[in-house]
């Protein structure tokens, strides 16, 4: 896959999905604790939302990194926009923010490392 091919894999699963999550790792199995702290949030907000693990290629990280203007992973985006990172989405779960967002209900627990409300989607296959 070409970068020009990854960077258009990223604008439409950015379009297609109204929460996606650009994380190292998967929401079953997170390989930092800012990408499960972020995918907690959404886990324990109940919102369906597609995740794509940046580490099996590092021009996937460049190319999401340059269309976004933002160098940290974990990377959230909803309705097409960049949300940010985990610092930015613990502190929007906190104050209600978050979930106001997404217009789903805060609960009253704080998040837990919980199953992913929608499966992870897979770049990795299309690296060839």
């Amino acid at each position: 896959m070409t970068n020009d091919e990854i960077r258009s894999f990223i604008e439409n699963a950015i379009a297609e999905n109204q929460v996606m999550l650009f994380m190292k790792g998967t929401p079953h199995q997170p390989a930092c604790g800012f990408s499960a702290r972020t995918a907690a949030a959404l886990n324990a907000l109940g919102v369906k939302y597609a995740a794509l693990d940046i580490l099996p290629d590092p021009r996937i990280r460049e190319e999401l990194s340059g269309l976004s203007g933002w160098p940290t992973i974990p990377q959230l985006f909803v309705d097409g926009e960049l949300v940010g990172g985990a610092d930015i989405v613990a502190e929007m779960y906190e104050s209600g923010e978050l979930a106001e967002s997404l217009g789903v209900d805060q609960p009253e627990e704080e998040p837990e490392p919980a199953q992913p409300a929608q499966q992870p989607i897979g770049l990795e296959n299309r690296l060839d």
